[in-house]
């Protein structure tokens, strides 16, 4: 079987990632926004014989852009290994996406046009003569719907059949004083033969156009070589004679210029625009959604209910889970008669992992609901509406991606940062996703509130948590810009996609696949996690502590009071072990918050992930609890911490330092270590001035 490798580049909302998933099953992330596919990512199926293996690359306006994701594009497909450019474009805006397909014409490799959201485009009144359009620019053109399935084996047909095609040149020129001094540097560069010149791995044209356009790669490349006196005065004199041809100084706006009416005599020559067969509603739900007035109290009441349908149906199968898990514990602990190992598969094993995915109901529903936000098109407007609001705060509008896809995972939401241009709001928006409680931490929300909250309360709790954890985060925004990330402003600029009917297939994936992110987790790194705890929790045996205790028991008669001596014996066991050593070493430090040293324990394993504190609070409270009122660790939590230290413990838990995972991403995207460490040390004094604020107002 032949494998062909094929790279996807399109503008962004153009249903790239979503074709994707549709022809080859795969499991990768979409959302209606600019920058959502923030690395190259890859799925591969078998069509015919053949093994196509796809990159998909991030969504991209220009290829001459200075973005991370332009950079990740541009830099794929000028030195990596592919057969073939397959351009999606969205057919209902062909003015904007053919400006790509020009540039990428000018890589000289093999390219596939497809035309998606075909079926769009129809009921709009566009008409695309797609053998005309193919004639203009010399490459394969072809309409398709990813959405609606449309013509998808006649376009994986046309990728074969490229691929096995010999290269034919594309139809790629500019106007005429343009292409003249193009092939007068050309020429030069011919006749030079020079072989650093052909190190570059470009035509001569390429470079040709590469150094009237101002490339600074090559630019800096060529600095130092024996050529460059000889080029830099043919490039003066070429660079002059566009300025007087063209009237402009400056060469990028007349490279432009000269790009769109290229694009624009394409379209003229092969589209024809009829009446619309069906109406645009886009404009008139945006007079509703992103009105100045009505646009923000929708957006909060939308995530109102989302909070709300989180927690109070996310506690309809809580139950029954809960119950399974108790009864899986109860069947193995009367089978093994050995208590260690008993000890080690009830309490460290099915305790640990089965109070995390006790949660999985609330994770999911969460993520259901980022998910419609995202692929409805309607994420993008709140960005637009939030602008000026965090413009306030000293945060770009386009932050609100970041920042909301943070209520998800920490680790998308740092990379989606690319997204913004200038490093300095980059960088702010970085500190700050944090501030916005992760799907991780959702657990220990629902794990708190269960407890304390009235059931019909819940829903306001959960939703009050996220939404002070967004102000704190707003505020040390202000702080920050202030302090730490002066600087000017970067305008708000972002596309507005049309609005969209979720395509449920593509929203299950998306959930499917944060469910196996999550079980994935519980099963390995938890579940070790939860063993290493629990070893720790068990050892080491002090039988003299055992031994005095037994003797006691053994000695009274009274039941309740043996009752007592069993669970003050767990206890100093617990406080002996490895475990309750390293807690006592850490109370001190978080004993003005009320935290005792399981609390402590648990914030320190939060630190690995979020999930652990779950699994190590169910371990270390699972040993020595008689109440028969405690049964669940909701309850253990209930009887055992006061309000005031529970508010604390929560309060901290919303903002100190991302679990190890984002944590290394974090560090990847803010530019080393120094700002990892800057985050840890910034995060811990939020954390532990607001639960000590937290536990004082409550105490009272």
């Amino acid at each position: 079987m032949k494998t062909l490798k094929v790279a996807f580049v399109g503008q962004p909302n153009v249903g790239k990632s979503l074709l994707v998933n549709t022809i080859c099953k795969a499991n990768m992330h979409v959302g209606n926004f600019a920058g959502v596919t923030v690395e190259k990512a890859e799925a591969a199926l078998v069509f015919e014989n053949y093994k196509i293996k796809i990159i998909d690359l991030p969504g991209t306006y220009s290829l001459h852009g200075y973005s991370k994701e332009e950079k990740i594009t541009r830099n794929f497909l000028e030195n990596g290994e592919y057969d073939l450019i397959v351009n999606i474009a969205d057919s209902t805006n062909l003015e904007r996406n053919l400006l790509l397909s020009a540039e990428l014409m000018e890589t000289n490799k093999k390219i596939v046009l497809a035309l998606n959201m075909s079926d769009e485009a129809e009921n709009e009144g566009i008409k695309i003569d797609t053998e005309k359009m193919q004639s203009l620019l010399n490459i394969p053109v072809i309409l398709i719907s990813a959405q609606k399935q449309k013509n998808l084996h006649d376009f994986l047909a046309l990728i074969i059949n490229t691929c096995e095609k010999d290269f034919a040149t594309n139809k790629r020129i500019y106007g005429d004083l343009i292409e003249n001094e193009i092939s007068k540097l050309s020429e030069f560069l011919d006749t030079k033969n020079d072989e650093n010149i052909k190190s570059l791995g470009f035509t001569n044209r390429q470079i040709s156009k590469k150094l009237l356009f101002g490339d600074d790669e090559i630019y800096a490349f060529l600095h130092d070589k024996a050529i460059f006196l000889e080029l830099l005065t043919l490039l003066k004199r070429a660079k002059e004679r566009l300025y007087k041809g063209y009237d402009n100084q400056n060469l990028k706006e007349i490279f432009m210029d000269d790009t769109a009416s290229f694009v624009n005599g394409v379209i003229t020559e092969a589209v024809i625009y009829e009446k619309p067969k069906k109406p645009n509603n886009t404009a008139k739900i945006d007079k509703i959604l992103i009105n100045k007035y009505l646009g923000l109290p929708i957006f909060l009441f939308l995530m109102w209910v989302l909070f709300q349908l989180t927690f109070t149906l996310g506690s309809i199968p809580m139950d029954y889970i809960e119950a399974l898990f108790a009864a899986i514990s109860q069947s193995v602990a009367t089978h093994i008669s050995n208590e260690t190992l008993s000890s080690l598969i009830c309490d460290g094993i099915i305790g640990g992992v089965g109070s995390v995915l006790l949660f999985l109901p609330n994770i999911l529903i969460l993520f259901f609901g980022i998910s419609l936000l995202e692929t409805t098109g309607y994420m993008s407007r709140v960005a637009f509406l939030l602008d000026g609001f965090f413009h306030k705060f000293g945060l770009h509008g386009k932050s609100f991606i970041p920042l909301v896809t943070g209520f998800g995972c920490s680790v998308p939401a740092f990379m989606a940062t690319r997204t913004l241009k200038n490093e300095k709001d980059r960088l702010l928006t970085l500190f700050i996703i944090n501030f916005m409680s992760c799907g991780a931490r959702l657990p220990v929300y629902v794990l708190f509130i269960g407890a304390f909250a009235p059931k019909e309360e819940a829903g306001n709790w959960l939703f009050a948590i996220y939404i002070f954890g967004a102000i704190v985060g707003l505020a040390c925004a202000k702080f920050l810009r202030v302090i730490v990330f002066r600087g000017k402003d970067e305008p708000f600029v972002m596309e507005m996609p049309k609005y969209r009917i979720p395509n449920w297939r593509l929203v299950w994936f998306m959930i499917a696949n944060k469910a196996k992110m999550y079980l994935k987790k519980a099963g390995t790194f938890i579940l070790a996690a939860s063993v290493l705890i629990w070893f720790s929790n068990m050892y080491p045996k002090n039988e003299q502590i055992a031994a005095e205790f037994d003797e006691q028991i053994a000695l009274t008669q009274d039941i309740s009071k043996k009752e007592t001596l069993e669970f003050e014996k767990s206890n100093a066991l617990l406080q002996n072990s490895y475990l309750g050593k390293a807690g006592k070493a850490l109370e001190p430090i978080f004993a003005p918050l009320g935290f005792d040293w399981r609390l402590s324990v648990s914030l320190v394993s939060g630190l690995a992930a979020k999930e652990v504190m779950i699994s190590t609070m169910g371990v270390l409270y699972s040993l020595g609890d008689q109440d028969e009122n405690s049964k669940s660790l909701t309850g253990v939590i209930k009887s055992q911490i006061p309000l005031s230290t529970a508010v604390a413990y929560l309060l901290f838990v919303m903002f100190y330092n991302p679990c190890l995972a984002a944590s290394v991403v974090f560090a990847r995207e803010a530019g080393g270590l120094k700002y990892l460490a800057l985050l840890f040390i910034f995060t811990s004094i939020v954390a532990y001035i607001m639960a000590l604020f937290g536990r004082i107002l409550f105490s009272l």
